[in-house]
């Protein structure tokens, strides 16, 4: 079976992680999360970056330091993983979902800005203003734009709708590692960015997550927070609810091992993305994401849409190509069902019925993308 997306560990990792056992630096403190830390934030040019157990609760951490508060609003795709809505429901907070647009499946960002022209007003508040949806009073305090498969919108355009209505942006960059917009690394466009480094990722520690700020004041906290609010480094003194959310020495030492190559493995990526386009071009009734002219993808994991997407998973995963359906839209789990989606022709139903991901790993061989390309033509002159 070639496989969809599996992490290339082919560096350090094993002598970080056996200096890690020889040292017994094995938990939350030891030298690599610091440095993990540091590789990230340098990479994408942040101030700050605070490691932490998974790009989920990074997120969480990320609105909980930026003030979310239970029953506020918190706009986001309803194209996502579902990670970047359970964070939302973590802080007791709501999602308003927005559609997608139909080439590159990222947030609708004409959509959102008449909603918030039409449905909600400025109010100003202790000194503050913000946003208030007109029907139920609730603040609308946040965007969470997520990347999705390592693309991005136009985000010059989403950060005048954030500042015209005085909204917190909360990057979900749990895939765009390596991606640019205007030559600015994603992440760092918000008052906060999270990755993740799932082991689908381009590279990973098993499971981790970095958060990215320029604000000291976040970073604090954040480093806090995810630490259990341990104000002394002797006694066990603590100031407020705090989380175990650290990430584990043994784990940063992966990811340092990982940052590492990470050059070469976003060339790789590229490389694939490159040769599936060329290769697939004029394939049946194939049609490739889109991307903006100011963006600069990393290319993660190849996805494509295509009217006879079922019949081309179970036909690729028999013939040993492990491929993946995309994500159900949002607004279509039973959890998110009432929440408030806005959309005309809902063209989130219509990239999850015809997408379909294929083997993107960055150490598959030119024999396997040609047997995976072999593969999609057979299955459409089957057709």
């Amino acid at each position: 079976m070639i496989p969809l997306s599996v992490p290339h560990l082919n560096g350090n990792e094993w002598k970080y992680v056996k200096d890690c056992l020889d040292t017994g630096w094995i938990s939350s403190a030891g030298s690599y999360v610091n440095q993990f830390e540091t590789m990230v934030a340098d990479f994408v040019g942040a101030k700050y970056g605070i490691a932490c157990m998974n790009g989920t609760v990074g997120l969480q951490i990320a609105q909980i330091i930026a003030g979310v508060l239970p029953s506020d609003y918190i706009i986001a795709p309803n194209v996502t993983f579902i990670a970047t809505l359970n964070s939302i429901k973590y802080t007791r907070a709501n999602p308003i979902l927005v559609d997608v647009f139909q080439d590159t499946w990222q947030i609708d960002l004409e959509l959102l800005e008449n909603f918030l022209n039409e449905f909600t007003e400025l109010k100003l508040i202790d000194g503050k203003w913000h946003s208030y949806h007109k029907t139920d009073g609730k603040r609308v305090f946040a965007i969470m734009p997520v990347h999705v498969l390592g693309n991005m919108c136009d985000m010059d355009y989403l950060r005048r709708i954030s500042e015209k209505h005085h909204l917190v942006v909360i990057e979900d960059s749990a895939e765009a590692l390596g991606t640019t917009y205007n030559g600015r690394h994603a992440g760092t466009f918000g008052d906060l960015g999270v990755f993740s480094f799932n082991g689908n990722k381009i590279i990973s520690t098993g499971g981790g997550g970095v958060i990215v700020t320029d604000n000291p004041v976040f970073a604090k906290k954040a480093r806090h927070l995810t630490t259990q609010a341990k104000v002394s480094s002797m006694d066990y003194i603590h100031d407020e609810i705090g989380y175990n959310y650290r990430l584990v020495n043994i784990l940063a030492a992966v990811g340092v091992a990982q940052m590492e190559q990470f050059p070469e493995l976003l060339k790789s990526k590229k490389i694939i993305d490159a040769f599936y386009k060329t290769e697939l071009k004029g394939v049946g009734d194939i049609v490739f994401q889109n991307v903006l002219n100011d963006v600069n993808p990393n290319c993660w994991l190849f996805t494509f849409k295509t009217h006879h997407m079922r019949a081309l998973l179970e036909y690729l995963n028999a013939n040993d190509v492990q491929s993946r359906p995309f994500w159900m839209p949002m607004n279509q789990l039973e959890m998110f069902k009432d929440s408030i989606y806005i959309s005309t022709d809902d063209q989130s139903a219509k990239i999850y019925e015809n997408c379909i991901s294929i083997p993107s790993s960055a150490s598959i061989t030119m024999n396997q993308l040609s047997i995976v390309v072999k593969t999609i033509k057979n299955f459409y002159k089957t057709l």
